[in-house]
């Protein structure tokens, strides 16, 4: 958990850059991408962590470090952002990665923006969660540390080969498989979602059928949540005909699973401990 020192550096620093960098435009995709591999960079490095936000050392010292490091291959902005973050204070030094990440999901969302796929990426987020839910080892190796990020990488582009995703959503699905960051990948990817409809100004809904909902069901579904949130919601109505009947429903972390396959396991469950 960051400490107030550091949550307040980068909150100050995203709110300064938010407007800036949404009319970068399509220069958005390289600034995203360059600051995942940034934080990849100083994930492996604690020494450069270290010396990116120590209070005595200048600001010109650490941006003479990291040009030394990057050269002139990233993006000015890229550069400008790295440059406010190493000249703020910070409660640890592993800290400055996680607000370097911020900014890269930052870029990535205002590149959405530009492309008009922000609420594409993230219902498909959604999907993507929600279809993992029951794939316990699929999560097992995207989140296996013994293997290395090529591998868990190769795993989920042979999972997700064919699924027409934005390549947004795809990029963000492999950020979370590459550099795992010490979380959970089913966490990361809501994360993720939840930083999309915050974002939107709106909280996703996922609902799991066996058969596709009628407009009237959604929209009942967006007024029982509307009120209970007290903020606009979108459905995001997933079809999976292995829950066999029921619905599943995802609020942000809460799962609430009245489906005929959920009660099925919770029966066999209940016999096995009779037994």
């Amino acid at each position: 958990m960051r400490g107030e020192a550091s949550r307040l550096a980068d909150r100050e620093s995203r709110d300064s850059f938010a407007l800036q960098l949404s009319k970068v435009g399509e220069d958005t995709w390289r600034i995203g991408n360059e600051l995942f591999t940034i934080t990849a960079l100083l994930d492996g490095n604690a020494a450069l962590e270290h010396a990116l936000t120590e209070p005595s050392r200048s600001t010109e010292d650490k941006m003479a470090l990291l040009s030394g490091i990057l050269g002139e291959r990233v993006h000015p902005f890229t550069m400008t952002i790295l440059e406010d973050l190493v000249k703020r204070p910070w409660s640890r030094s592993a800290d400055i990665a996680d607000a370097v990440e911020d900014f890269g999901v930052d870029g990535m969302m205002y590149y959405a923006d530009h492309t008009n796929s922000t609420a594409q990426v993230s219902i498909e987020l959604a999907e993507l969660h929600s279809a993992l839910i029951d794939l316990p080892v699929v999560r097992a190796r995207l989140q296996d540390t013994r293997a290395n990020s090529d591998a868990r990488v190769k795993l989920l582009h042979d999972i997700l080969d064919g699924s027409g995703f934005n390549k947004v959503t795809l990029r963000l699905a492999e950020h979370a498989a590459c550099n795992l960051r010490k979380r959970r990948y089913l966490s990361t990817i809501q994360w993720l979602i939840g930083k999309f409809s915050r974002h939107m100004g709106q909280s996703l809904i996922t609902v799991t059928t066996a058969t596709h909902l009628s407009d009237e069901q959604i929209a009942k579904l967006v007024d029982v949540y509307s009120a209970k949130l007290g903020r606009p919601v979108h459905v995001n109505a997933v079809v999976d005909a292995s829950v066999i009947g029921g619905m599943r429903i995802q609020v942000g972390e809460e799962v609430t699973d009245n489906t005929v396959i959920a009660q099925l396991r919770h029966l066999q469950d209940t016999v096995k401990v009779g037994v």
